[in-house]
């Protein structure tokens, strides 16, 4: 099995920043997309931003300018760099990894998630 593991949830102020952490454990052959989605309570879980291994990036229209998502493919390890927080961003920030357990290109996929962190943003 394979388990995600995110880090760097809390509280931050409006104008303020946070930088979570997530990567995945287990047996597989290689990381091909990382992404961060979130869910607001009462609100469809949506994209947030996502990497390839490549290192293409999707990034939400409403989070532009603000976060970075980067990746450490050495690691297995995505960031996601979030500034200039406003309190709309508050929601439950959740990883989904994609991994291969073959080197085929044309081996299939598979999704996990993580468990999510909650990021709040107050005054």
């Amino acid at each position: 099995q394979v388990t995600v593991a995110e880090s760097g949830g809390g509280l931050a102020q409006p104008g303020g920043s946070l930088r979570l952490s997530c990567a995945p454990s287990g047996t597989f052959f290689g990381v091909y997309l990382m992404g961060w989605h979130r869910q607001a309570p009462g609100k469809q879980r949506e994209l947030v931003a996502q990497i390839t291994s490549g290192g293409d990036t999707k990034i939400a229209d409403a989070v532009k300018g603000r976060f970075t998502i980067s990746r450490d493919n050495a690691k297995n390890t995505i960031y996601l760099q979030m500034d200039n927080l406003k309190p709309e961003d508050t929601a439950v920030y959740y990883c989904k990894v994609e991994v291969k357990y073959e080197g085929a290109w044309y081996a299939p996929d598979y999704d996990y998630w993580g468990q999510g962190t909650q990021v709040t943003v107050s005054s």
